[in-house]
């Protein structure tokens, strides 16, 4: 991204505290921390999140028989419930929420979300239509500043503000968190270089120098992606708007090394149930 030369003068017992941010790697130099922390501080622009919390969690029957997935309880607490928590924590309290499967289950134990700090909203989706075609069901809320999307399956310690920052940094249209798994081949598999998005594979064969690192299901979206969804009945984001944006150089990956749980299956939700902090 084009930048500006400008002259500043601090305090001097600030610089100390400046050039801890500095890494070396992230963080290069006094002035990449300087546009750092005046980025993190202007994260007030994302104070939405969508999450997707629509599917019947077929593999996770019997479990999903009574409840949608993400009701399912980690440590006393539902999935959604954790991750409503960690949006409101980062100063993110206006959540839209994608239900469909035993719908008024979330609405009555969430309501209209002020008993957790948060505003929620909900939009409706009766049948399976895609993580892009998702996204065109919240359009009308979807219209003013960048937002956050989630899944309403997924756990994550990620750090939301640093994502927040970094988007802005890079200047795409997109930013997708990404995580390191030891069996990468079940997933869509990240090309990168550097921190931009170069395409994806899906599902790959198992290679010696196979890419770890795939999506996390978090993602910060620019309004602008919603014009690009093409209109057909079922769509996803990885295959039919991501794919658009890394060939244009619009999309970017945020490298995190937290936990993260896909709880997909059966045995993912039992290991968090013994992992999950």
């Amino acid at each position: 991204m084009e930048r500006s030369r400008l002259t500043i003068t601090l305090r001097k017992d600030i610089l100390p505290q400046i050039d801890k941010v500095i890494d070396g790697e992230k963080i290069r130099n006094r002035s990449h921390a300087i546009e750092y922390l005046v980025l993190k501080s202007l994260r007030s622009r994302v104070k939405k999140a969508y999450i997707l919390a629509a599917g019947q969690g077929v593999k996770m029957r019997p479990f999903t028989y009574e409840m949608p997935k993400a009701m399912l309880p980690v440590k006393g607490k539902p999935i959604l419930q954790h991750i409503i928590e960690q949006l409101r924590d980062n100063d993110i309290k206006d959540i839209i929420i994608l239900v469909g499967h035993m719908s008024e289950k979330i609405k009555k134990y969430f309501c209209d979300g002020k008993k957790f700090g948060v505003s929620i909203t909900y939009v409706m989706c009766k049948k399976k239509v895609g993580t892009a075609k998702a996204l065109l069901k919240a359009k009308k809320y979807l219209t003013d500043e960048s937002f956050l999307m989630l899944y309403g399956d997924t756990l994550a310690k990620v750090d939301l503000k640093d994502m927040l920052a970094f988007h802005k940094e890079e200047g795409g249209l997109a930013t997708i968190a990404l995580t390191s798994v030891a069996n990468p081949e079940g997933y869509g598999v990240v090309k990168l270089r550097g921190s931009k998005i170069l395409g994806f594979l899906e599902k790959p064969e198992k290679k010696p120098n196979l890419s770890r690192l795939i999506s996390a299901g978090i993602f910060v979206i620019d309004p602008k992606i919603i014009k690009l969804i093409p209109k057909k009945e079922y769509s996803k984001l990885e295959e039919d708007v991501l794919p658009k944006l890394a060939a244009e150089g619009n999309l970017y990956g945020y490298h995190f090394d937290g936990e993260w749980y896909d709880i997909s299956t059966p045995e993912i939700y039992e290991r968090v149930l013994k992992e999950w902090n």
